[in-house]
């Protein structure tokens, strides 16, 4: 059985759209408030969750996850916790806190999170670091190799 032009033109059509169907949407991992206190906020369903990741509250107050448990994440906030109320929505960013780290930052009075609070103008952030690093280790250090005079 061969379809006719229009039939034709319509099944490449349909075809075209449900292949692209599932590339325009996009799934966000939510939360919700358990208890908030302290500064610090439990949320339940974060269950991807990374340690240190950035995550923001239904309120518009952002925080870092940093204590990961099997029922809940324990969420530090940024800034006051009053706003955020029990069963509140909480969002995953995705990404992990980095703040900006360049020389234009120096005495520039600025929030925990690099953003300025001193009026003044605009950072230019073209490079960012993570809040969250490994110490440096002190592996170079001289020992002490004379004995030293006391008394």
């Amino acid at each position: 059985m061969e379809l006719s032009p229009r039939a034709a033109e319509l099944t490449t059509l349909l075809e075209s759209q449900i292949s692209n169907f599932y590339m325009n949407f996009q799934v966000d991992e939510i939360g919700r408030v358990v208890s908030v206190g302290d500064g610090i906020a439990r949320v339940y369903g974060l269950n991807e969750i990374q340690a240190g990741e950035m995550v923001g509250f239904s309120s518009g107050v952002k925080g870092i996850a940093l204590n990961l448990e099997n029922e809940n994440v324990g969420i530090v906030v940024f800034g006051s916790d009053t706003a955020i109320k029990e069963g509140d929505l909480v969002k995953r960013t995705g990404s992990i806190v980095d703040v900006p780290a360049v020389k234009a930052m120096l005495g520039r009075v600025v929030d925990a999170l690099g953003v300025r609070i001193d009026g003044r103008g605009a950072v230019s952030a073209h490079e960012r670091r993570r809040v969250e690093v490994r110490a440096l280790e002190l592996l170079n250090v001289n020992l002490c190799t004379s004995l030293c005079k006391q008394g």
